[in-house]
């Protein structure tokens, strides 16, 4: 069935969680069949001691490496596969998946091994226990890190944290793929409206999450594949702040607003110029 939602606002889950499940885990996948023969096992063997009732929902973009066989050799993993059709954007099938998650608490990493399996029981004991309603594996928290980043990457993070500054205040690693939060949490949210990567700020800022608990992990760079981002997905971050400033934080809109859509119109042209 074709996604006839994907180009208006997407509301949140009205399913009424299934009670046996603890937590789903969703993963947006786009050409990551290597990866996920290997992200598979280690979510079983890391989750296996703790004795979670869980789900994992593969959100995939389309692929064409046969991610239907890496699902069916994870045996010990209970994992599903659900193929998009029409937009590819992996904010959109992230949103697929929570949408169709069954569990309590919800979890959401990248296919690419670049969030370690491993953290996952600490971002759930900081949901649970602290007072978070939101919390990040995060790279720059303190005890965090990245390997092998280079200097034009580092740069790129930090300009783009420094533009959501004041979206997410304090936050250090707003752009994070790898967070967790309650069902009850996703289901406040209003007028989800995401492009792009970043969907871990759309909720942040569209769920009105008040406290953001950072758990330090260590990013690791993709085990295969190539990655996704792109002067395109660079110009479609800054028309999703903009819209997060428009309807978030109007004031600061009307001084970022301007400054995005210059910066927007700069990309454009270096596009063209690349082609």
């Amino acid at each position: 069935m074709r996604n006839s939602t994907l180009r208006r606002r997407l509301p949140p889950s009205e399913k009424e969680p299934d009670t046996s499940l603890d937590l789903s885990i969703i993963v947006p996948t786009y050409r990551e069949a290597e990866n996920l023969r290997v992200l598979l096992p280690r979510i079983a063997a890391t989750l296996k001691p703790t004795g979670l009732a869980y789900e994992v929902l593969i959100i995939d973009d389309g692929s064409d490496d046969n991610p239907q066989a890496a699902v069916r050799e994870a045996a010990d993993c209970p994992a599903e596969l659900v193929v998009r059709t029409g937009l590819r954007d992996l904010s959109l099938a992230v949103l697929e998946g929570l949408r169709r998650a069954r569990g309590r608490t919800f979890l959401v990493m990248d296919a690419d091994l670049s969030h370690p399996p491993e953290r996952i029981p600490d971002l759930l004991a900081a949901l649970e226990t602290g007072p978070g309603d939101f919390v990040i594996g995060s790279r720059f928290a303190a005890g965090g890190g990245t390997k092998d980043w280079g200097g034009h990457r580092r740069l790129n993070s930090y300009v783009a944290t420094l533009l959501c500054r004041p979206l997410i205040g304090g936050v250090r690693d707003p752009m994070a793929g790898f967070f967790a939060l309650r069902r009850e949490t996703f289901e406040r949210a209003e007028g989800l409206d995401p492009i792009g990567y970043k969907i871990g700020l759309e909720l942040i800022c569209r769920c009105r999450c008040r406290h953001v608990v950072e758990v330090p992990i260590t990013f690791a760079n993709r085990r295969a594949g190539r990655s996704k981002l792109s002067l395109e997905q660079q110009r479609r971050y800054l028309l999703h702040l903009a819209r997060l400033y428009r309807d978030c934080r109007p004031g600061w809109g009307l001084l970022m607003r301007p400054m995005l859509a210059f910066m927007r119109a700069i990309l454009t042209v270096l596009a063209v110029i690349a082609r």
